[in-house]
């Protein structure tokens, strides 16, 4: 982002909210995990220089206390800096709670208007790298678009690793995808890593589709507009209250694609995530007797940089640091 922000004040965002979370893991109550973490966020976004604005969070203003749709965040002096904030605190609460890998804190900063409000309901999306970019099309039969993925990476569609959500509404799309020749990776949660990591050679993953949430698909836009890559979306309703929900935000084109470009507009897009427990992407918070040890994703589109960083928090006043 321009302005007097440098990079370390987003990482030490993400940062503050992955060690709290990182805190109660496996603690079993992923309801405590998201509240720590969302209170470590807000608390670091308070201290910035920046007139900020939540336009992705933790839901509407009436449910949700903390980082909601339309707060304001930031110090919000005379002369800061407008920044649009899509924020997930703490991407897979259920996975913090119980221990298990790829939980992470994340936000994505885009100068006003730089990012889709999107409403808090499902989206059907389909994400790829770089290399398969401009080769996928959201309304395409899976085997097509297996097919055109494996094209684009050079190798037969046994080679190709698509992730899934493990849900009962991707019943005919895992069965779609198995009958291709895919191998798949099912997940419980955590579909925005998973997307990243797809767009990140060396992981292993080719592709993500099936029906997410549709804030999730606004923040994956903005990693992949930082890495090359592409996401598709069609938002989708599976109730009446989410139904209600597209009435009230005036979306009346049920069938639109959104491109990546749609979803994140923005020409001064930075995305940052930090590990909260291990996985493809980062590996997790690592606590020692002196202080803790952070891996972070930090993109910037304007700057054309993706930088993996650690770092190690020591207490001033602590023993040796050991690594590991």
């Amino acid at each position: 982002m321009t302005g007097n922000l440098g990079e370390h004040d987003f990482v030490a965002v993400t940062e503050a909210a992955a060690v709290a979370a990182a805190k109660t893991m496996g603690y079993g109550d992923r309801r405590h995990s998201d509240h720590v973490s969302v209170e470590a966020m807000r608390e670091a976004l308070a201290t910035m220089a920046i007139d900020g604005r939540v336009v992705i969070g933790e839901g509407e203003r009436d449910k949700a206390p903390m980082l909601y749709v339309g707060e304001r965040v930031g110090r919000g002096a005379a002369g800061d800096l407008p920044v649009d904030f899509a924020v997930d605190p703490l991407e897979g609460t259920n996975l913090c709670a119980t221990g298990a890998a790829d939980a992470m804190a994340v936000l994505a900063a885009s100068e006003r208007g730089g990012l889709l409000h999107a409403p808090d309901i499902y989206m059907d999306k389909i994400v790829v790298g770089p290399t398969a970019r401009g080769k996928v099309d959201l309304d395409a039969p899976v085997e097509d678009n297996l097919k055109a993925i494996a094209g684009a990476f050079n190798c037969a569609i046994s080679a190709l690793t698509v992730v899934v959500l493990e849900r009962e509404r991707h019943r005919d799309l895992i069965r779609d995808i198995r009958t291709a020749g895919a191998r798949i990776k099912l997940i419980g949660d955590g579909d925005l890593s998973t997307a990243i990591a797809a767009a990140v050679r060396g992981t292993g993953i080719h592709a993500v589709i099936g029906t997410g949430g549709a804030p999730e698909g606004v923040i994956t836009a903005a990693a992949m507009r930082c890495l090359g890559g592409e996401i598709q979306g069609r938002l989708s309703a599976l109730s009446e209250e989410q139904e209600r929900r597209l009435e009230e935000v005036g979306i009346e084109d049920r069938d639109r694609i959104y491109t990546t470009e749609e979803l994140a507009p923005g020409e001064d897009i930075l995305f940052c995530c930090t590990g909260v427990t291990g996985g493809d992407l980062l590996r997790g918070v690592r606590f020692f007797g002196d202080g803790y040890r952070t891996s972070t994703l930090l993109m910037s589109l304007t700057e054309g940089v993706i930088r993996f960083v650690e770092t190690i928090h020591r207490d001033r006043n602590g023993g040796p640091v050991f690594f590991y």
